[in-house]
């Protein structure tokens, strides 16, 4: 059974949502908050497989209080929720290490983002995924032809995993150096300016490889 939180400030989602996810016998609702507070809180407190979240809501966003999850609890599974499909959001996201980023209006996406995340993959809707291809737009100099190790190819899927250098050392039984060493390199070979755009490369050209 998956346990899962919803934050949204407006209760008619968050109601249509525990019903969208109770539908199946596979998730259950453990409670709902209208806060980016009430997130942390209960996110404190009960521990949830999922953590369902909005991004906008009041004077704390919902990615703040990921922010601040993450940094206490680094294995939180972490989905954001919005209507909002925007650059500075999913870079961000990306950057601070969650595991999805869905677009409110696409409920048929709910459930199986939410198993999909709580199995330890990232996910994000279509919507997102477009916008990946014109958030790698200043980067016209990247080409795909470099060639890339296996090694390398190990280390960016972790980084677009949202896997920190001293998760992605455990992973693949390096060193953290060594891992910061790999991930310098990548930036460089591939004209890349951060790990945020080493982690839309593996969306945009190694996902399917």
């Amino acid at each position: 059974m998956i346990k899962v939180i919803i934050i949204d400030d407006d209760p008619f989602v968050t109601a249509s949502l525990k019903t969208i996810l109770e539908s199946t016998e596979e998730i259950t609702v453990l409670h709902v908050g209208h806060s980016a507070e009430e997130a942390k809180l209960l996110y404190q407190t009960h521990r949830p497989d999922v953590l369902l979240t909005d991004i906008r809501m009041g004077q704390q966003t919902g990615l703040k209080a990921a922010k601040e999850i993450l940094a206490q609890f680094p294995a939180a599974v972490i989905l954001l929720l919005t209507t909002f499909n925007d650059q500075d959001y999913i870079r961000e996201a990306i950057a601070i290490g969650v595991k999805g980023y869905l677009i409110k209006q696409n409920l048929d996406a709910i459930i199986p983002s939410v198993k999909a995340a709580h199995n330890g993959q990232v996910v994000f809707g279509t919507e997102i995924v477009d916008t990946f291809t014109q958030m790698m737009a200043p980067a016209p100099e990247m080409t795909f032809s470099q060639s890339l190790t296996e090694r390398e190819l190990q280390i960016i899927k972790e980084v677009a995993t949202g896997k920190n250098n001293k998760e992605i050392a455990e992973t693949l039984f390096l060193s953290d150096g060594t891992v910061r060493n790999y991930i310098s390199q990548l930036l460089e070979k591939l004209a890349l300016r951060d790990r945020t755009q080493l982690a839309i490369y593996y969306y945009q050209h190694l996902r399917k490889t």
